[in-house]
C-alpha cells in the first residue's frame, strides 16, 4: 500500500531535484529515502525517476503520479490544520527575485501564489540568485535567462527591450523614437541595479553624450518615482514603466532581456508545473 511517507519523499525529490537535499527536507538519511523511493516504484509497478549523470527527471509514470501526489499532500495538510492548531508547519518555499523586476510584478506573483508551502522572497542580483540556487539556499528564482539555460529546468516568462523613461509632460514625451543626440542635454538618473549599466554608459559615451546626473541609486522604485516627478530621465526595461512615465525607444539602443523561472538543475518535473511558474504566469495574465 502506498503511504503518505512515500508521497512526501517522492515530492521532496521532485522539488529539490537531488536525493541528498530531499533526504534533508524530510528528515531521513539518504539510504532510507532511496529505499523508500524504490519501494514506491515497486508498489506503483513502474519506474518514477530516470537517474542521469547530472540530473534526475520524471518518467511518464512519475509525471502522472505527480499531480495526484500534490493533491493528496495538500488534502493531508488541510486535514491536519483543521484538526490541530499545533500541526507542524512545512518549510517555506524560498524564492529568489531579481532586484530589477518591477515591484508590482513581484507583488502580483506573491498574490497569485497557491503552493502548498508558505512563500518567502529573497531579493538579489542575477549572479547572487544563481549562486544561492546552486547552493540550495533558495528553491527557485525569477531572474534573467541566458542561452545556456536551455539545458536546464527553466521557463521563459517574457522578453522585453530597454527604453528611455521620461516624465509624461516632458517636451520629448510625444516622440515615437529618440536618438542619443535628442537627450544629450538631459539630466540623467542612473539605475545602479541595471544589468546593462556598463553597456549603457559606453553606448552614450560613444555617441558623445556625457550627461549630468541628478541621482544614482540601486532602488528602482526611487529612480522611477524621480522620473515621474520630472527630476530626470533614465533607461530601463519596458516593464518598469508606470503611470505618469512615458517609455520611448532609443534608436540603436537595442538591448533586451529575457526573464523567467529558473529551477535547480536536478528538478525532475516539468518547469511549467512548478508553483512559481504557475503563479508567475497567472500574474502576467
Amino acid at each position: 500500500m502506498i503511504k503518505r511517507t512515500h508521497l512526501r519523499q517522492f515530492l521532496a525529490v521532485v522539488d529539490t531535484g537531488n536525493f541528498t537535499r530531499a533526504a534533508e527536507r524530510v528528515g531521513v538519511a539518504q539510504p532510507s529515502l532511496s529505499a523508500g523511493i524504490a519501494e514506491l516504484e515497486r508498489l506503483a509497478g513502474a519506474r518514477l525517476f530516470v537517474r542521469e549523470r547530472r540530473r534526475i527527471r520524471l518518467t511518464d509514470a512519475g509525471n502522472r503520479l505527480l499531480a495526484h501526489a500534490r493533491a493528496i499532500e495538500r488534502e493531508f495538510r488541510q486535514a491536519e490544520a483543521s484538526l490541530s492548531a499545533s500541526a507542524p508547519v512545512a518549510p517555506p518555499m524560498r524564492v529568489g527575485v531579481l532586484a530589477s523586476l518591477a515591484t508590482d510584478l513581484i507583488a502580483r506573483i506573491a498574490a497569485a501564489w497557491s503552493g502548498e508551502r508558505a512563500l518567502v522572497l529573497v531579493e538579489g542580483t542575477d549572479a547572487d540568485l544563481r549562486k544561492r540556487l546552486s547552493e540550495g539556499q533558495v528553491d527557485a528564482v525569477v531572474t534573467l535567462l541566458r542561452t545556456e539555460d536551455r539545458e536546464r529546468p527553466a521557463l521563459e516568462l517574457f522578453d522585453e527591450g530597454y527604453v528611455l523613461m521620461l516624465h509624461e509632460g516632458h517636451a520629448l514625451a510625444g516622440a515615437e523614437l529618440l536618438t542619443a543626440a535628442d537627450v544629450a542635454g538631459e539630466t540623467m538618473i542612473a539605475r545602479r541595479s541595471c544589468e546593462i549599466l556598463g553597456d549603457t554608459s559606453r553606448w552614450f559615451t560613444r555617441r558623445g553624450v556625457r550627461p549630468p546626473f541628478f541621482l544614482r541609486s540601486a532602488n528602482d522604485d526611487r529612480c522611477m518615482e524621480m522620473v515621474r516627478m520630472g527630476m530626470g530621465v533614465t533607461t530601463a526595461p519596458e516593464s518598469l514603466a508606470r503611470p505618469g512615465v512615458r517609455a520611448i525607444p532609443l534608436s540603436g539602443y537595442d538591448f533586451r532581456r529575457s526573464v523567467g523561472v529558473l529551477l535547480p538543475r536536478g528538478f525532475a518535473g516539468e518547469p511549467a508545473d512548478h508553483p512559481l511558474a504557475q503563479a508567475s504566469r497567472q500574474a502576467l495574465g
